[in-house]
């Protein structure tokens, strides 16, 4: 095997490193995909395989969309796509996982999305922007095999937009940079309906071993910040599905809507324009002021969307401090703080996630918080190194032992590892 990584520029191969993960990975999940492949195309024989890791997000949810910084970190869990160019432009995409069937497009400009939630406008996607973009394009056939766990929040539909992607850009020679495509993956996950912002596409493609990032954005830049030695992240699932394409759509483009009417009104009433942005606002008067201009303008409904933003924005710089400067204590407040701002004031909570924030305090965490858009998924708990087999323990008798979750108790809680971004590896 011969590893070519893809780079800032493609022309440039290397800017995102193999883990050390990948040839024991391979060599584990190498039967699967060469039947899966065999079995839908005809043969065994894959060109590529793609890497594409799931993510946890730390702090600042529900801010990438409104342009505010957020705080993630990639996970040991990951999606793989092995394929093999074709001759025209037509995508076949099979899942190892005999529940998604076998889905077939051609790239354009312009595709006709298979029927809501069908897990193919995950790739559609991907190939659409990529074809308005760079014109006609070459497809190929491929495998997708993942061990992210679906709807956890956890970013599985993400990676597989990236992946679809990475894979175009590659086997057709695109010079794209990281962050044009992290955006471009941003946009083109769009097509499935849901407004969402560009945390997810960015993390993938760029996150560091051993770090969580701080993304800012407009312009899109990370910060990686190296979690210490001693802190361990808990990702626990609460059994309730996320579908962010399904039925929590509309709420979640709605939060969408009702942020932008918040940030317009405060605006202005300062005086700052309709066009001001979020960071602008945030960068022209301190927090406090703000809320009180937007709780003398505002609904109340408008007035809790917009508090938690401007808050959860302040909670990501200073959870970058706390994680500088090994200051567990303080991040583990923070924690806090942000699961009760989204249950409160962003009502994206649930009866499972408060239910399993509190399991996870009870365990001695230092702080737990939901992870991702809401509305079910998962929680992600803060412990130390000390501490956390006890906690694991904990949980999985107060959580887990009845069973229910569904699946194996090791997809449904996990200590997640820092891990690296995306990468193309030519077989």
């Amino acid at each position: 095997m011969v590893a070519v990584l893809w780079g800032f520029a493609h022309h440039m191969r290397g800017r995102f490193a193999p883990t050390t993960e990948l040839p024991s990975m391979m060599t584990h999940r190498d039967n699967l995909w060469k039947a899966t492949f065999a079995e839908r195309f005809g043969t065994p024989d894959c060109t590529h395989l793609v890497r594409a890791p799931g993510r946890v997000n730390l702090m600042g949810d529900h801010t990438d969309y409104n342009g505010l910084p957020v705080m993630p970190m990639a996970i040991q869990r990951e999606l793989t796509l092995v394929s093999r160019r074709r001759g025209d432009n037509r995508i076949r995409i099979a899942s190892a996982d005999s529940r998604f069937p076998l889905r077939t497009f051609e790239l354009a400009g312009e595709l006709e999305p298979f029927p809501a939630g069908d897990w193919g406008n995950y790739a559609k996607a991907a190939g659409q922007a990529l074809a308005q973009r760079y014109g006609p394009l070459m497809g190929f056939d491929a495998v997708v095999c993942s061990d992210i766990p679906m709807a956890a929040g956890l970013s599985s539909s993400s990676a597989l937009v990236t992946a679809v992607a990475l894979m175009i850009v590659d086997l057709n020679d695109l010079a794209i940079g990281a962050p044009q495509l992290m955006e471009l993956a941003a946009e083109a996950e769009r097509y499935v309906g849901t407004r969402g912002g560009g945390m997810d596409q960015a993390i993938c493609l760029g996150a560091q071993p051993g770090s969580a990032s701080r993304i800012d954005f407009n312009p899109l830049r990370l910060t990686p910040i190296a979690v210490p030695p001693a802190w361990r992240f808990i990702v626990a699932f609460s059994g309730v599905r996320a579908e962010k394409s399904g039925a929590a759509r509309e709420i979640y483009n709605e939060r969408t809507r009702e942020c932008g009417e918040a940030l317009r009104q405060v605006a202005v009433a300062l005086g700052a324009g309709e066009c001001v942005s979020y960071t602008g606002l945030m960068s022209g008067a301190p927090v406090d002021e703000l809320l009180t201009t937007a709780e003398r303008v505002l609904g109340r409904s408008l007035y809790l969307r917009f508090r938690h933003v401007v808050t959860e924005a302040a909670r990501v710089a200073s959870a970058q401090t706390a994680l500088g400067n090994d200051d567990v204590v303080s991040f583990g407040e923070l924690m806090n703080q942000s699961h009760l701002s989204l249950r409160d004031d962003f009502a994206v909570s649930c009866a499972a996630l408060d239910g399993l924030t509190e399991a996870a305090l009870d365990a001695g965490v230092v702080g737990a918080r939901l992870t991702g858009a809401g509305f079910g998924g998962c929680v992600v708990a803060l412990s130390t190194a000390a501490q956390v087999e006890r906690v694991l323990l904990s949980l999985e008798q107060a959580c887990y032992a009845a069973g229910g979750h569904g699946g194996e108790l090791g997809d449904s809680l996990f200590v997640a590892e820092p891990s690296g971004g995306a990468s193309v590896v030519e077989l």
